[in-house]
């Protein structure tokens, strides 16, 4: 028996007769957090930047914001090791050399950076020998402008800075359509190669078919549903938005939205 199971039979059946046992129905249980909404009244542009890192590698993001709300979204990774400052500093400054190409002469540059933006407005010194090029490398980009403003912002704030790329189908089809097909009416596509028959034949017993929707067998025999690159999208901004909770290692997030 879990301890867990334990502990809460003994909190709804208290021995003591004169005990009353908490009311375990909230009302708002569903609201998981209550923020004061502020509205930035900051005109101009604004640069939003953020690094990721996983096993495979580290990315960096930036989003240029324009006055009538437009997004220019730039990214890319990193193919040498990197330290999360120095990744932080890799991702400002791609965010305004694109700012530099589309002429914009006014940013103001938005990122979770506590230590780039003290060492940037020259509150903190830079004892990491590191992280001096590419301090060097911002003061000469920002000399570009006619002005730049550093603000640092919660994590939570920088979703912006997320640039999610999901590839999309290029027949409007979803990955997964010709072998839901084959399972749902026994038949293979017209223009179907003998090698793509007998690949849709081979992937067939790894896939379940139910009630319309396509899920993939696990090697645990657990079900994990197919969904199509719209659908992913939806999900990774839900995700990065914090409509799942706060962020948190990538397994972890992983296993939440599975």
């Amino acid at each position: 028996m879990k301890a867990q199971a334990l502990a809460d039979y003994l909190a709804e059946n208290p021995v003591d007769k004169e005990y009353e046992p908490l009311r375990n129905y909230f009302p708002d249980e569903e609201v998981m957090n209550i923020n004061e909404v502020e509205k930035d009244e900051t005109p101009g542009w604004k640069l939003f930047f953020d690094r990721a890192a996983n096993k495979k590698g580290v990315g960096i993001g930036a989003v240029l914001i324009s006055e009538t709300g437009h997004h220019y979204p730039v990214t890319t990774q990193l193919h040498f090791y990197c330290t999360n400052n120095m990744a932080e500093y890799e991702a400002c400054i791609l965010g305004l050399r694109l700012a530099i190409d589309m002429g914009i002469q006014e940013v103001l540059d938005l990122g979770d950076s506590d230590l780039l933006v003290h060492q940037i407005q020259g509150e903190w010194d830079t004892q990491d020998l590191k992280l001096i090029p590419y301090q060097q490398c911002l003061h000469d980009l920002c000399q570009r402008f006619r002005s730049v403003e550093f603000r640092h912002i919660p994590r939570i704030h920088t979703e912006h800075a997320y640039c999610n790329v999901v590839e999309e189908e290029l027949d409007s089809e979803p990955w997964f359509h010709d072998i839901m097909e084959y399972i749902r009416i026994g038949v293979y596509l017209v223009h179907a190669t003998r090698d793509q028959k007998r690949t849709i034949h081979r992937l067939e017993s790894g896939f379940f078919f139910c009630g319309g929707v396509l899920y993939k067998r696990t090697l645990d025999l657990g079900l994990l549903r197919c969904i199509d690159a719209r659908k992913v999208t939806t999900i990774i901004t839900e995700v990065h938005s914090g409509v799942y909770g706060p962020h948190m290692s990538g397994y972890v997030l992983a296993k939440k939205i599975l």
